[in-house]
């Protein structure tokens, strides 16, 4: 095995969670096919990504009703890796994303919290450069 695909993110309606991952948090849509009686298979992905991606899944009856938006009991799940980490906040928050937190800086990186459309919890990282071995 050389790769996690697709993560699957359960959602109200496809449409609005395709216009918040794609115009607010800069992602691009990969797939959006019709799979017949409403369903769809809809995935979108950071630009340029080519191994991973959010399989956006409609909520099918109450018990996925319930879990949109927390399908993490509340704590951070979802890790969105920029390599410019200021851009990448002012171009989100200029787009309405919210951030819970302002951005900090830990031993493993710069990061901060945000909220996706249904609140459902990321954190947008740049790691830490790690040293080069020594030759």
């Amino acid at each position: 095995m050389s790769h996690i695909g697709l993560t699957a993110l359960l959602v109200r309606d496809y449409d609005e969670a395709v216009a918040f991952y794609v115009d607010a948090v800069g992602f691009e849509l990969a797939e959006d096919t019709d799979l017949g009686e409403g369903r769809r298979w809809v995935v979108v992905r950071p630009r340029g990504a080519r191994e991973t991606g959010l399989l956006l899944a409609l909520a099918d009856g109450p018990r996925q009703d319930e879990r949109v938006g927390d399908q993490l009991g509340g704590g951070v799940g979802l890790f969105l890796v920029t390599e410019d980490f200021a851009a990448d906040h002012a171009r989100m928050t200029a787009a309405g994303v919210e951030f819970t937190e302002q951005p900090r800086h830990e031993a493993y990186g710069t990061v901060a919290v945000f909220r996706d459309l249904y609140g459902n919890r990321w954190d947008l990282i740049q790691p830490t450069p790690t040293p080069d071995p020594p030759a």
